[in-house]
């Protein structure tokens, strides 16, 4: 394939496609940390590739992919960042609630994190699975590969470890 040919020929493309494929999808994924995102990323370079392949030669191939899968991800992770500032001034709008009961909520909130942080390993663990993973006592039992017992005997040392120090609520 000479450098002045366009990768519209499907054998070209694919050639493409082979030698540059594994090597954007790493780069992508060592972006964004994900698998699917990386995957759909890469593939939507590929697409955009195909797209415009009258304008790129075999030579510059490489760089387009590249240049187009990183300025797709930076526009994922704006969107993403847009999204959040919007939940974000949503919350802020919606909260109705008196200063004085805004400001208990935090203190709890700070009261609880530090109960939480000071609860043993051992209970931490199963405590968080269970309330914040949802997760069953079996599978925790699973997870850290004791006993169910020794899992209700360890959620019960930290409820009760909690329930002392924030009291009942």
């Amino acid at each position: 394939m000479s450098e002045l040919e366009n990768v519209c020929k499907k054998e070209h493309f694919n050639k493409v496609y082979n030698d540059h494929s594994q090597a954007i999808w790493r780069f992508i994924y060592f972006k964004c940390g994900d698998q699917a995102q990386a995957d759909d990323l890469v593939q939507e370079s590929y697409v955009k590739l195909w797209q415009n392949c009258a304008k790129v030669s075999a030579s510059k191939a490489k760089s387009y992919l590249y240049t187009v899968a990183n300025n797709l991800f930076l526009n994922e992770v704006a969107h993403k960042k847009v999204v959040l500032q919007h939940a974000n001034s949503k919350k802020k709008t919606f909260n109705n609630q008196s200063p004085e009961y805004l400001l208990e909520e935090k203190e709890f909130y700070e009261k609880l994190q530090a109960a939480i942080a000071n609860l043993s390993e051992t209970q931490r663990t199963p405590f968080l699975l269970n309330r914040i993973e949802g997760k069953k006592y079996s599978e925790i039992a699973e997870i850290l590969g004791i006993s169910v017992k020794a899992v209700e005997k360890r959620m019960s040392q930290a409820l009760a470890i909690l329930r002392k120090e924030i009291g009942n609520i």
